[in-house]
């Protein structure tokens, strides 16, 4: 059989692991091992499973990620989302759908110090829509505005999945952080403008909150300083040079500690649960890591993504075109598995053919990380949606996604924005850097 049978093969045997409910992580090892004894050897297949798995572990690299958690574990259970939201709502909250304007600034601010599209889902989650409801908002607004802004905690840095594809494709954590910042910014805007749209066009979807005078509203940035001081320490760190990724993590979780003992809201039970939420996190992503370069080695030994580099750049068509093909391909999957699970299988085989199309790998993965957060909000498999509807189960599944459909056009926006104006990704990286 030829090695491009095998590799098909071997991404079928996967999603067929997958289907039976076998972790993402499991299925890209097993799929990865068999593969791999096939072409070389049972023996060799073997000894690179020990030495990547012992080398993923090991791996220096890889100890920004639960650095990075724990800095957001740590400002969870320190109180900081309750501050954030208590400002953005003193700003915004007057407004017509202010509520919900609120819940994306404030998603924004904690996406700032957490890194984790589920953790900001359900951490905003909890103190927004209880507010919502009690201001009779509509139901899908309410749940679509909490679920799309529980996606910001991927898009904006630091961000567990750029840390991820930066270790998956041996690029600067720094450059792709920074690189996000702008892409971030203006996204929050089109999710803001698209609320405020909503509710001028009919008031009835979100009644405006009580009136703050502008004394409350300087006094609430008291709110934000925790946020901004560590977002400039960890990006403002790594810029000056004072601290490699994963020393800008270690740091930026002191600080977080720092800050909560001063404001004496970090107790020893929310320290306890912020380790153990880093350490099960931390684990998932260091296991997909691990399952994902064996995968990758597998596919290297096919020489598929080569193949399919070449393939593509052969075509009588533009590069865009193959691009929108390729960024589908991660939409579908995106909505038909989870999300991250779909780009750390793929990206061995679609990296390689964007940068032979000549597409700065930078802004690549400013695009595919805009793309793949999509996924988690889109049906049928959305966790966003799902942990919105764990947190408000009045409300029926297709309300919540029917609520966040109309942000998804922001999505699209700046997409298309990227796609006209690279510079909007690139510009801080390759002027700061």
């Amino acid at each position: 059989m030829n090695p491009t049978a095998v590799a098909v093969l071997g991404i079928a045997l996967m999603f067929v692991l997958m289907l039976l409910r076998v972790p993402v992580s499991f299925a890209m090892l097993l799929a990865g091992v068999l593969g791999n004894a096939y072409l070389l050897s049972t023996n060799v297949s073997l000894h690179l499973l020990s030495t990547n798995v012992w080398g993923q572990f090991a791996s220096y690299s890889l100890s920004v990620v639960p650095l990075f958690v724990f800095m957001g574990q740590i400002t969870f259970h320190s109180g900081a989302t309750e501050r954030l939201y208590d400002a953005a709502y003193k700003w915004v909250g007057r407004l017509p759908g202010g509520l919900a304007g609120t819940t994306i600034l404030a998603s924004m601010g904690f996406a700032a110090i957490c890194g984790s599209n589920s953790a900001t889902t359900a951490t905003m989650g909890t103190i927004a829509l209880p507010e919502m409801k009690r201001y009779k908002y509509d139901r899908a607004l309410s749940t679509g505005a909490v679920a799309i802004g529980g996606t910001l905690g991927v898009v904006i840095p630091p961000s567990v999945v750029l840390i991820i594809i930066a270790v998956q494709t041996e690029q600067s954590i720094a450059k792709l952080f920074l690189a996000n910042i702008i892409p971030g910014v203006i996204l929050t805007g089109l999710l803001l403008a698209t609320v405020f749209m909503m509710a001028f066009r009919n008031p009835a979807l979100g009644p405006p909150g009580n009136r703050t005078t502008l004394k409350e509203k300087i006094v609430s940035l008291n709110g934000v300083i925790d946020a901004l001081l560590l977002f400039g320490l960890v990006i403002g760190g790594m810029y000056a040079g004072w601290f490699t990724p994963t020393q800008a993590g270690a740091a930026g979780s002191f600080g977080a500690i720092v800050i909560g003992l001063a404001r004496r809201s970090l107790t020893l039970k929310g320290f306890r649960q912020a380790v153990a939420e880093t350490l099960r996190t931390s684990a998932m992503v260091v296991l997909l890591i691990t399952g994902a370069v064996l995968f990758g080695r597998f596919l290297t030994v096919t020489r598929l993504p080569f193949d399919l580099a070449e393939w593509a750049t052969g075509l009588p068509i533009p590069p865009l075109g193959i691009l929108g093909v390729v960024l589908l391909i991660y939409l579908i999957g995106g909505c038909l598995m989870d999300a991250l699970g779909f780009l750390v299988v793929t990206i061995p085989i679609f990296f390689p053919l964007a940068t032979a199309l000549g597409f700065d790998p930078v802004w690549f993965t400013v695009v595919l990380t805009l793309v793949t957060t999509m996924g988690a909000v889109t049906p049928p498999v959305g966790v966003n949606v799902y942990i919105v509807s764990g947190l408000a189960p009045d409300v029926p599944i297709q309300t919540i996604f029917r609520g966040v459909m109309i942000f998804l056009v922001a999505y699209a926006l700046i997409l298309i924005l990227l796609v006209i104006f690279p510079q909007l990704a690139l510009v801080l990286p390759n002027s700061l850097m």
